[in-house]
């Protein structure tokens, strides 16, 4: 579990793919406390450490993770959003975060707005109805405020703190970007679902 506020900026330095999947190897200051078991979200990707030493940590990511999020088209070199598992005790400044991609979306439009920056995004898939006004959203692993919806887009706003210590900062039109949903709209409809059969 996590909360969606990104911790650091980490750096793929290698990817070495297989038939069978992928490991990733990340530099990272956070690898330092790590160990070989721990979770670890990548760019909103609940991935698991499967070795660590003191700069960097490395991750197999299975087929599956790869078609369907955006880490099957990472390449060397590349910043990669990185949040620790939460630990009890520690302070949920986003929201609760799986770590458990729902879709890739598509950045179709970024304004300058004063201080912050807008993002338009397009939702995959009829994914737009576990989306609320003011309700949060994860983006690469950041935890959001859905500013603005209308079809299958809806609106984030991005602060300078956002911009600097993300990977949302270098997003333009065309960036996809891995996309979870509030789990509690999925709750919500599966309870009213069952509610809906033992009223028939």
């Amino acid at each position: 579990m996590f909360t969606g506020i990104v911790h650091e900026l980490g750096r793929v330095e290698t990817i070495e793919r297989r038939d069978a999947g992928a490991r990733l190897r990340i530099s990272a200051e956070l690898a330092a406390a790590l160990a070989a078991g721990d979770s670890v979200s990548v760019e909103g990707a609940c991935l698991t450490a499967a070795a660590v030493d003191a700069g960097a940590f490395e991750a197999d990511v299975m087929n599956q993770t790869l078609s369907l999020t955006t880490l099957g088209a990472l390449a060397a070199g590349e910043a990669v959003n990185l949040e620790p598992a939460l630990r009890a005790g520690d302070p949920l400044g986003g929201h609760l975060v799986q770590g458990h991609v729902d879709g890739v979306s598509e950045v179709v439009a970024v304004i300058e707005d004063g201080i912050a920056s807008r993002l338009t995004i397009r939702v995959p898939g009829g994914l737009e109805r576990y989306l609320v006004e003011r309700g949060s959203v994860t983006v690469a692993g950041a935890s959001l405020t859905v500013a603005g919806l209308e079809g299958d887009r809806f609106e984030v706003s991005l602060i300078p703190e956002t911009l600097a210590r993300t990977t949302l900062g270098a997003a333009s039109q065309g960036t996809k970007l891995n996309l979870e949903l509030d789990i509690l709209a999925r709750y919500v409809e599966r309870l009213l679902g069952f509610r809906d059969e033992e009223s028939t």
